[in-house]
């Protein structure tokens, strides 16, 4: 990723704190934009610009993040309404659809977006898309047993899946200990929300890495 890119990203994390105020319960999201995030929010505790904040983590990654730059954490059985999330996204289309998951989070990302009261999506430019699919694939997260069965479905949805390997070679896992997908829609996808319905009705398919419905406030920073 290039130098502008970067700030592009910092800049627009940077937009997307100041949306949180002193007393909020703040989702902390996962990925290269969030880390930028928990940094932002945690210079402004150690300057007193905000005070009594409490970030629900949505990885492991993050939460070691926010540990180590003591930002105070809770858990969602804690704090079951989210005042605000802040997160990247893989791709957003125009009508504020988003792709996530590539970090590998989709699953508590997802959950700690549905039970927040606003959702502020942090990209750059170069995540916006006219339709979802066509940059990068839709992660799948599935239950390890039986992973493989699924793919006759995921290809009669016009997709090819790959299970997802780390940089060594192995399977990944998720924080839940699960496999992903990575399904590739070679003309992206035309039906969001039946390619999710039809995967979240398989048994053994936990989460989709669609984020539909939202209606997130989408923070873009530009090179230019």
């Amino acid at each position: 990723m290039s130098d502008s890119h970067v700030e592009a990203k910092r800049r627009a994390a940077v937009q997307a704190v100041d949306r949180v105020e002193s007393g909020m319960v703040v989702g902390l999201g996962t990925g290269s934009t969030a880390r930028f995030v928990v940094e932002e929010i945690a210079w402004r505790l150690r300057a007193g610009d905000l005070g009594r904040i409490v970030g629900i983590p949505t990885s492991l990654a993050t939460q070691r993040q926010a540990e180590a730059l003591d930002v105070p954490l809770g858990t969602l059985e804690e704090y079951p309404t989210v005042d605000l999330t802040i997160d990247g996204a893989d791709e957003v289309d125009p009508d504020g659809q988003l792709i996530k998951g590539l970090g590998g989070a989709l699953l508590r990302e997802k959950m700690v977006a549905t039970a927040s009261r606003r959702v502020v999506i942090v990209v750059d430019e170069s995540k916006l898309v006219e339709r979802l699919g066509t940059r990068v694939p839709v992660p799948v997260e599935v239950v390890t047993f039986a992973a493989g069965a699924h793919a006759a479905a995921i290809r009669a949805l016009g997709a090819e899946p790959e299970l997802r390997r780390t940089e060594s070679g192995d399977l990944f896992l998720s924080d839940e200990g699960h496999y992903i997908l990575d399904c590739r829609f070679p003309q992206g996808v035309a039906d969001p929300h039946a390619v999710h319905a039809v995967l979240r009705a398989r048994p053994g398919v936990v989460e989709t890495g669609l984020f539909l419905d939202l209606r997130p406030e989408v923070v873009v920073g530009r090179t230019g």
